[in-house]
């Protein structure tokens, strides 16, 4: 499985002698995401925080679905001499982390997934992409000149600053760290969930969502038992989607109980 996968480019924090834990970030993210989670949890794990393919500093690549991104993680897992991990994922990178553990539970030592289910999404990302494809990158002058023509067609500014993250100044003007089109070409299986079989991962399991998200629903509860039978839910109040970056020292509490129990 694991000879398909690209190599990605990743972050380690904490203890190299200490178990692994591995952080995986969602859709337009990067490893950069995770670090006011890490802050508090490095101490007693070796963080493993990477980016995942078509994003950040990882290769662009045509592939992009949950198969190939289970891929670069079991290759990364191997560079690493990883027997097994502590896995987290948000959102996409919950997915990924979902998928793994079904195809590979030898390898996950418990599941934290945030605020994502393993199921089919609506597609809410078409104003988002065009309002990428659509910022003339070749005209602007700096951030904010970014900031405001994007607000044009993203209104939210929390959402505007999470995407100009990627947004990278070289010596010849700027570009997306991110492969826009690789995502938007792929767009339709991120949203989706690969067709589990009879695989189930029998570990632990944990789900937190954030109390103002739609995204884990008591309707997505029953495909949750049916592909991890012994599953706990956790929600955290106040937050919203992104929980683990509204409420980081809360989360990465969460996190560290989880596993120590």
């Amino acid at each position: 499985m694991s000879d398909k996968g690209v190599a990605l480019y990743f972050r380690q924090f904490g203890n190299p002698e200490a178990p692994k834990l591995c952080l995986l970030h969602g859709l337009f993210g990067s490893a950069n995401n995770w670090m006011g989670v890490v802050k508090y949890l490095q101490d007693g794990f070796h963080i493993i925080v990477p980016d995942l393919r078509n994003h950040g500093r990882s290769p662009h690549h045509k592939e992009m679905d949950y198969g190939v991104m289970a891929d670069d993680l079991l290759l990364l897992f191997e560079h690493l001499e990883s027997s097994s991990v502590y896995l987290v994922g948000h959102s996409m990178g919950g997915k990924v982390a979902m998928w793994l553990a079904l195809q590979r539970p030898e390898w996950v030592e418990k599941l934290v997934v945030a605020d994502i289910a393993p199921v089919t999404y609506a597609h809410r990302f078409d104003n988002i992409f065009q309002a990428l494809a659509g910022l003339p990158i070749d005209e602007i002058s700096n951030r904010e000149e970014a900031d405001r023509r994007l607000a044009e067609r993203v209104s939210e500014r929390d959402v505007r600053q999470y995407l100009l993250q990627n947004l990278l100044k070289q010596a010849d003007g700027w570009r997306w760290r991110f492969n826009l089109e690789g995502l938007r070409g792929a767009i339709s299986d991120l949203v989706g969930f690969p067709q589990a079989g009879s695989e189930i991962f029998a570990g632990e399991t944990l789900f937190v969502h954030g109390e103002k998200s739609d995204y884990v629903t008591d309707a997505y509860r029953e495909r949750i038992a049916q592909l991890f039978p012994h599953y706990r839910l956790r929600t955290l109040h106040g937050a919203g989607h992104w929980l683990y970056a509204e409420q980081p020292r809360l989360f990465a509490q969460v996190v560290r109980n989880f596993i120590a129990g």
